[in-house]
């Protein structure tokens, strides 16, 4: 199992692209996250071969239905072999519950984590969607909603990190995507934070995709990345 805490995200349109990242990386270094787009498009195949090559894979498909639908999904997940999953915690306790209780029993059992607020969203944008809170404030709400259902963490901004850190305690996992180096593209994600800021303000888990997948050297950008953390 590595010790790194970066997760890079595989956010291709294809088996093929990912895998060849993949193979530019090293899982000694990073994990890897598949998302919505890859999985549609490769399936659990691709989750066969990743592990094959060594990683450690977070399935990040969000999943949001009634209790037993998400709970099916969530088991199937784990019958993958995947090492981290997600669900989204404005599902309701009982969704996040029903989705716990499916782990109960597995012999290799993953993360389990619930989706706060997604950190490309703004206090507007939550506006629209009916929820008239901060950011911040809706994160904590939604976090201490996934704690009681019995989660093992959430996603968050890293903004939000230390906050949850105070409020949920040190053995709370904390998945940060929006990280980027201090000279890379904010991109499409508005609250980001460095890597080194990051940790710094609790993260367990960095998600960093661009910074190293569009890079002409993606193993000589992970590697900086970890040098800077000094790991």
């Amino acid at each position: 199992m590595t010790r790194s805490p970066i997760i890079v995200a595989l956010d291709y349109p294809d088996h093929a692209s990912a895998i060849g990242m993949a193979r530019r990386l090293s899982p000694e270094l990073c994990r890897v996250k598949v998302g919505k787009e890859l999985f549609t498009a490769a399936g659990p195949s691709l989750l066969e071969q990743l592990a094959g090559l060594g990683y450690e894979v977070f399935l990040d498909l969000k999943f949001h239905d009634i209790p037993n639908t998400v709970a099916g999904a969530v088991r199937a997940a784990a019958n993958l072999g995947v090492w981290m999953v997600n669900v989204h915690a404005s599902g309701g306790e009982r969704m996040m519950a029903a989705a716990r209780d499916s782990l109960t029993g597995l012999s290799s059992r993953p993360l389990l984590i619930a989706v706060t607020v997604l950190t490309s969203m703004a206090a507007a944008d939550l506006a629209q969607v009916g929820v008239g809170l901060d950011p911040k404030l809706q994160v904590v709400r939604l976090a201490r909603l996934s704690r009681d259902a019995g989660m093992d963490g959430v996603v968050c901004s890293a903004h939000e990190c230390q906050m949850l850190r105070a409020e949920l305690g040190d053995d709370f996992v904390l998945v940060t995507p929006g990280i980027r180096p201090a000279d890379a593209s904010t991109d499409d994600q508005r609250r980001v934070l460095t890597p080194a800021e990051a940790m710094a303000s609790g993260s367990n888990y960095l998600v960093i995709g661009r910074p190293i997948t569009r890079s002409d050297e993606p193993a000589a950008a992970l590697a900086a990345i970890i040098t800077q953390l000094r790991l």
